[in-house]
């Protein structure tokens, strides 16, 4: 059982509806794959506020929908090697929004995915691979350098 799993509304109004037909809390909260004290407060919510709805919140409000979220991720799934600047100009010029390259950095980890950049480096093919292999082997313990 994770801790403090969160009841959707249609849980929360199931749950209270057997707390009314005098189920245990024990029982209920079994049921929905809970911890007990879930429905305790839960009960203890209603009784107080006559509402199983959620009270707002605080925190900053996401810069980004769902919609430019899934924008993102196929921008990034699209070219593999893409960086997060590019996805941040692509995102501006397709929905006109502006938002801070960490923004395409965070919603892409939080999607398990990560900007990827590639890297710059030298591929040996067979042949330079050879001529690599001379050089390094011509220089031996008795090569005087002057």
């Amino acid at each position: 059982m994770s801790p403090r799993r969160h009841l959707n509304l249609d849980d929360r109004g199931r749950a209270l509806a057997w707390v009314q037909e005098g189920i245990r809390l024990r029982e209920i909260a079994a049921r929905l794959g809970c911890s007990h004290s879930v429905i305790v407060r839960l009960r203890q919510h209603f009784l107080a506020t006559g509402s199983v709805e959620t009270r707002p919140r605080s925190g900053r409000p996401r810069s980004t929908t769902l919609r430019q979220d899934r924008y993102i991720r196929r921008q990034a799934l699209q070219t593999r090697t893409t960086t997060a600047r590019p996805i941040r100009r692509r995102l501006r010029v397709a929905t006109n929004t502006d938002i801070n390259e960490q923004t395409v950095r965070n919603r892409l980890h939080d999607q398990t995915l990560h900007a990827r950049r590639q890297l710059g480096r030298i591929l040996l093919t067979p042949r330079p691979m050879m001529a690599f292999e001379k050089e390094s082997t011509a220089v031996g313990p008795g090569t005087v350098f002057r």
